[in-house]
């Protein structure tokens, strides 16, 4: 732990409110030998993490400004949010588990390296367990959303909030693409009090209330996936036909992205609302519109305007199967699925699709 508020005040504001929460409880506290700053690998200076009857509570410290201010930013303290995960616990273990802790530095460490800092309503597909001890479990992807207890507090160097991960079986995460994550969350929470992890879980958008919610929500709301960022994604254009004055534009989708873009785009064209496919080569945005139209918009970004008749064949055409697929709908759109490689957290391929 900091010793001096003054030396730490992000730090301190930290610790003020979780000893609201816990009273008199002293955490499991783990700390980084070599701070980030220095060059060291792992981003949060430190975990703190707490005891309850059914859960081990993680709180980070690093994502913030925990010691001066070094941000433009006045509103928000560094990244705006500290990691919160509550995993499950059994009435043996007297130690938290280090996978949990190893899991949140490399969130952050993803955050730190692109940029991209996460928030309530996020979710991400892991591409494998959670936790590579527990190569079982149904908890394959996760959601952010606020911690039901800690919220939102004001630091000497803006606005922090404590981001809570939320782990979810493949079903739950598809539950979310077709509609919305606080939606789920809250369908699931009194199946799931306190958005606790529980590797040994199974399914809950299965029963009746998640079930019913979801059906209603996406029909009445569409989906809130503005964005799905993906394996592969690509295209090229290419002159063909007579004196090769036809342009034809291929739309490259790795297979084990392919239905899950076809979902949501149902759940999002036809509410009015664009899908952006993001890939590290390139990004692919679809939009409604009364006409086909392909634009390129530079820097790897293809635009596509599509109208309501395409959508069911682009659809159909979108599922795990290599293949070159042309529309009959939009001759000038021609798909091609590629076979996709699975790697998990390590990066070692563990299965291929397509």
């Amino acid at each position: 732990m900091v010793d001096t508020d003054d030396a730490a005040p992000g730090w301190a504001a930290i610790d003020a409110a979780l000893d609201q929460l816990y009273p008199g409880v002293e955490p499991k506290h783990y700390g980084t030998l070599i701070k980030w700053a220095l060059g060291g690998p792992d981003p949060l200076d430190g975990l703190s993490v707490y005891p309850r009857a059914d859960h081990w509570h993680f709180v980070s410290y690093g994502m913030s400004e925990l010691y001066a201010k070094e941000s433009d930013n006045a509103d928000e303290s560094g990244w705006g949010f500290e990691f919160t995960f509550r995993v499950a616990r059994t009435a043996a273990e007297s130690d938290p588990p280090m996978w949990a802790a190893n899991f949140l530095q490399n969130l952050a460490r993803y955050v730190f390296h692109s940029g991209n800092p996460f928030a309530p309503g996020h979710h991400l597909d892991l591409n494998g367990p959670i936790s590579l001890a527990e190569p079982d479990t149904a908890i394959r992807a996760i959601a952010f959303a606020d911690d039901p207890e800690l919220g939102v507090i004001d630091t000497p160097h803006g606005r922090l909030r404590f981001l809570q991960i939320v782990g979810l079986t493949l079903d739950e995460y598809s539950a979310i693409e077709r509609w919305d994550a606080e939606g789920l969350l809250a369908a699931m929470a009194p199946s799931l009090p306190l958005l606790v992890t529980d590797l040994r879980r199974g399914n809950l958008s299965d029963e009746p209330g998640v079930a019913t919610a979801v059906e209603e929500g996406a029909r009445r709301d569409g989906s809130s996936t503005g964005s799905l960022f993906v394996q592969e994604a690509g295209w090229r254009t290419e002159k063909s036909g007579w004196a090769r004055r036809k342009l034809t534009t291929t739309v490259t989708i790795g297979a084990n992205a392919a239905e899950r873009i076809g979902r949501v785009l149902r759940a999002r064209l036809p509410f009015g609302r664009g899908l952006l496919i993001e890939a590290q080569d390139g990004s692919v945005g679809f939009r409604p519109g009364e006409q086909v139209s392909v634009t390129d918009a530079g820097d790897g970004f293809l635009e596509i305007q599509l109208p309501p008749a395409v959508l069911p064949e682009l659809i159909q055409v979108l599922r795990p199967v290599a293949g070159t697929y042309h529309l009959a709908s939009a001759p000038e759109l021609v798909v091609e699925i590629v076979r996709s490689q699975i790697r998990d957290q390590e990066g070692a391929v563990v299965a291929e699709v397509g």
